[in-house]
This record gives C-alpha cells, sequence and structure tokens, in this order.
C-alpha cells in the first residue's frame, strides 16, 4: 500500500494529510485485535486465529481497489478492517513460537518469523511497481491477496497448535521441543488483564513496543513516498531504495536471534542479554536516524535507513520475546500492539 497509495493519491487528488489518513486507518483496526487476538488465541489456538486472519486480511486486500473507487469511507474501513485481521497475526506467532520451540531457540524463532515480514515487504515493494505498470491500480492487490489465500491452503494442512499433534514430529524432536518447559505452567489459567496491567514487566513491554512500532510503521507507510517527493526519484527507484533495508532487516533480525541464543547458552544472564539487545535496538536507529537529516541524495538516506532498520531489528531479540515474562500465556501480553 506504501507504493500503490502514490498513484492512488494522484487519481483521487488526495491531498498529503488526507494520504496521511489512509495510511493510518491501518493502524485503527489493528490496535484492538493484538488485544482481542491475544484473547482469542489463548481460547482457540494460534492456528485456527493466524488461519481466520491471513483469509480476511487477504479478502480486505482484494477489496481496497474497489472501496477506494466507491467512496472515501469505504476506503477506510477496508483499511481498518485490513489491519484489524493483520492484528491477530503476532499474537498467533508468539504463542505458536513458544509451543513449538525450545526456550533456548526462541529468539532465533522470533528472528526467522520476523524476517519472514521483512521480507514480505521487499516482495511487495519490488513487485507492486511493476504490476501498477503492466496490469493498472487493481494489479497488486489482486495478486498479494491470491497469494494469500494460496499460502493458507497449504499452511492449515500442514501445522498444528501443538506439535505433540503434529504427524511430522519424532519422538526426539517433541523432546527437545519440551526441553526446560514446566508443567505447572501449562496447567495454570491464563492470568487476567487486569493482573497483567498491574505488573511492570508488562508496563515495560508495552512501552517499548509503542516506540518501537512508532518508527516502523512510519517507515513502512512512508519510506516511498519520502524518496519521491524529497528526491524526485521515480516510483520504481522509491520502491528499490525502500525494498533494501527490509531486506537487511530480515537478515540483521536472525542474527540478532542468534547471537541472543547463544549469549544466554553460553551463561549470561537472560535480562542482561534481553537488555544489551533491546539497547542496541533502541539507541542504533535512534541515531541514525538523526543522522538521516543530513543526507544529501538518496543513496546516503538509503544506507542511513538501512543502519536504522538493521539495529532496530535487534528488538526483536528484546522486548518482542515478551513469552520470557508470562512463557504459553504470552498471548494474553499482546495488549502491547497498541501503538
Amino acid at each position: 500500500m506504501s507504493v500503490a497509495v502514490v498513484p492512488l493519491a494522484a487519481k483521487f487528488g488526495w491531498s498529503s494529510s488526507f494520504l496521511g489518513i489512509v495510511q493510518s486507518s491501518f493502524l485503527w483496526g489493528y490496535i484492538f485485535s493484538s488485544v482481542i487476538g491475544g484473547a482469542l488465541v489463548d481460547k482457540y489456538g494460534g492456528k485456527k486465529v493466524l488461519a481466520w486472519g491471513v483469509a480476511l486480511w487477504s479478502l480486505s486486500t482484494l477489496l481496497t481497489p474497489w472501496a477506494a473507487t466507491h467512496s472515501t469511507a469505504s476506503l477506510l474501513a477496508v483499511r481498518a478492517f485490513f489491519g484489524l485481521a493483520e492484528g491477530v497475526a503476532m499474537p498467533a506467532m508468539s504463542t505458536l513460537t513458544s509451543r513449538w520451540f525450545p526456550s533456548h531457540e526462541r529468539a532465533s524463532a522470533i528472528g526467522i518469523c520476523m524476517g519472514g515480514f521483512h521480507l514480505g515487504n521487499v516482495v511487495g515493494l519490488l513487485l507492486t511497481p511493476i504490476m501498477l505498470s503492466t496490469i493498472g491500480i487493481s494489479g497488486p492487490f489482486i495478486l498479494f491477496s491470491s497469494l494469500g489465500l494460496l499460502w493458507l491452503s497449504t499452511w492449515t494442512s500442514k501445522v498444528t497448535n501443538d506439535p505433540c499433534n503434529s504427524p511430522f514430529v519424532s519422538k526426539s524432536e517433541l523432546r527437545l521441543i519440551q526441553a526446560g518447559k514446566s508443567d505447572s505452567v501449562k496447567k495454570r489459567n491464563p492470568p487476567s488483564l487486569r493482573h497483567l496491567l498491574s505488573k511492570l514487566p508488562s508496563w515495560t513491554v508495552i512501552i517499548a513496543n509503542i516506540t518501537n512500532n512508532w518508527g516502523y510503521f512510519v517507515l513502512l507507510s512512508w519510506m516511498p513516498i519520502y524518496f519521491n517527493t524529497v528526491f524526485n526519484v521515480n516510483l520504481k527507484q522509491a520502491a528499490w531504495f525502500s525494498a533494501v533495508p527490509w531486506g537487511t532487516m530480515a537478515v540483521s533480525g536472525y542474527m540478532a536471534g542468534k547471537a541472543s541464543d547463544s549469549l544466554i547458552k553460553a551463561g549470561y544472564s537472560l535480562t542482561l542479554v534481553r537488555k544489551i539487545m533491546q539497547s542496541i535496538g533502541f539507541i542504533g536507529p535512534g541515531v541514525s536516524l538523526l543522522c538521516l537529516n543530513y543526507a544529501k541524495s538518496p543513496a546516503v538516506a538509503a544506507v542511513l535507513i538501512t543502519i536504522a532498520l538493521s539495529l532496530s531489528s535487534f528488538s526483536q531479540a528484546g522486548y518482542l520475546l515478551n513469552i520470557q515474562i508470562a512463557q504459553d500465556f504470552s498471548t494474553a501480553l499482546q495488549i502491547q500492539q497498541e501503538h
């Protein structure tokens, strides 16, 4: 949408301020579904909730160009519904990774999962200009909604909520996954929202997520527009400049996860490792984005944004591993997805 919104704005004569409203409408739904999604995942399991989420956000993607043509209200409603559907992804991912990966590999697992998020941005940024120029505005929306439904049909036939129920997991693999997990934790009921909000670690995660996601979604929504308007590059070039940082972030996030797991295996305190990763994930991007004010060319700007997002990915081995706070009830902690 960050690329397609440029020709949409030109076609319908949107002002910069209204363009910002369109971009932010996704978050209107995303805010609420993070909490709702966490509760649904705790009740129905990550597989079912994520499957419904993918189906609904694929449908929303397909309807977006129609909604833009129909009316402003329709467009904003579809975008908000898109966010509402996609917001369940993080709670579902948290509970599935906590069940499918042993404790000492969770940072790497999160790195792999988030790498998929970032590579999706790369694919979208690179393919959208091509689809726009060859098929038209509806092209990328049809393609990506179709890919979502295709992925869904394959994923649902292979994945289970718990590795215990999977025919693809051997007994030795199951023992490895369950290593270090406490039976007493598994048998407890999920904590109440009031209980979670009474704990300082929960608020720490909430504030960290607000801080991280403010920068993440600003860059995700506005990067192509930034290159297009500030440096006067065409849409295809802007997409390429925007894709490189996300591709690098996918790799650096995995490396951060591996480094985190290695430090923990080496005997370093879990809390210390999380703090180190989170410090890198905040200080590094902050300095890089301050330097962005002095960029005089799109290449320099792309380098600085790449550094910022690469270092930001270390947060995936910091606050994002909220599963360390509540173990199997980590989905309840997805309240911190409110931006």
